[in-house]
């Protein structure tokens, strides 16, 4: 499993991490096997949020109570939730902030999460009640990292006029079809061209020159949540053909390729999989450990209809 640290640390992270957003009706069980797939294959980043299984804190309960830590446990795993998400709207008010990781770790059964995670971009936020909650969260020892996730870099440079600590983590959706957060840098200044809008303000060229890693989230996705591209031969016949040919010359599953095409990219990106079949979780974290070509990189790109000008 190819690890990176994590931007202002001195923490080692897999480059691949389970998401466990539906694990709410699994057995304990089923996340036991789960999970300890998923630490057979070198994953150590556990990705939840406040919003998973339904029921706030549904899933960080589900697994809190399927998995017990020892301390040296504990130590060897990477936790992270996310909060700021509520019915109709977003909310990242210091009282909202602090509530929903008291119930994280609560749910979690855990004293502290390594990283926490703005979910999603409050267009209300007031900096300065964000910067309060994240300096009581780190003087209590409930969050030891913060960070964000899909936030353009301006609204991460106005969190930061008040939020003092490093922000190290941005989360992002991301896959081979999705990729508008790759795909524009290569085909900028085109007129008329659909791929050369900007929807993120640099925001690839941004997290690197602020040492920011981004976690991708939706790795197989066609869009958003238009289900997966592997296997979809109607819309993507030629992008299946390059990723089985792949496959079979990298000796890996086309998850495993689907994988290797993200974290290939010299950004450091994380890989967020959302899958509930631990050998599903083997097979995409495999590709971690593949080093595409540049030319395989790109022929997975143009096959994914992406433009080279």
């Amino acid at each position: 499993m190819k690890t990176y640290t994590l931007p202002h640390t001195d923490r080692t992270v897999s480059s691949v991490v389970l998401g466990l957003m539906r694990i709410v009706k699994m057995s304990d069980a089923e996340v036991q096997a789960l999970v300890g797939a998923a630490r057979d294959a070198g994953i150590n980043v556990f990705d939840h949020a406040d919003i998973y299984g339904g029921a706030r804190h549904a899933c960080e309960a589900r697994f809190g109570e399927a998995i017990s830590l020892s301390a040296a446990e504990r130590d060897a795993v990477f936790i992270q939730s996310k909060a700021g998400i509520r019915p109709g709207s977003f909310d990242f008010s210091q009282d909202h902030i602090l509530k929903s990781v008291d119930g994280s770790l609560k749910a979690l059964g855990t004293d502290y999460l390594d990283l926490f995670l703005l979910h999603r971009p409050d267009t209300l936020v007031e900096p300065e009640e964000v910067a309060a909650a994240f300096d009581k969260l780190l003087a209590a020892g409930k969050v030891r990292h913060f960070g964000v996730s899909n936030q353009t870099p301006g609204q991460i440079a106005l969190l930061k006029t008040a939020v003092k600590h490093p922000l190290v983590a941005n989360q992002v959706q991301l896959s081979i079809t999705h990729a508008p957060l790759i795909a524009q840098g290569v085909a900028a200044n085109m007129a008329g061209l659909d791929q050369s809008i900007d929807r993120d303000n640099g925001l690839l060229e941004y997290s690197r020159i602020n040492n920011m890693m981004l976690q991708a989230w939706s790795p197989f996705q066609k869009g958003f949540f238009d289900g997966v591209f592997l296997g979809d031969r109607e819309n993507f016949a030629e992008l299946n053909d390059v990723i089985d040919e792949l496959a079979g010359q990298y000796g890996v599953t086309p998850t495993g390729i689907a994988v290797a095409w993200i974290t290939r990219h010299p950004a450091n990106i994380q890989v967020v999989l959302g899958t509930t079949n631990p050998t599903r979780v083997k097979d995409s974290a495999a590709g971690s450990d593949v080093t595409l070509t540049r030319q395989d990189w790109y022929r997975l790109f143009t096959a994914a209809g992406h433009k080279l000008p």
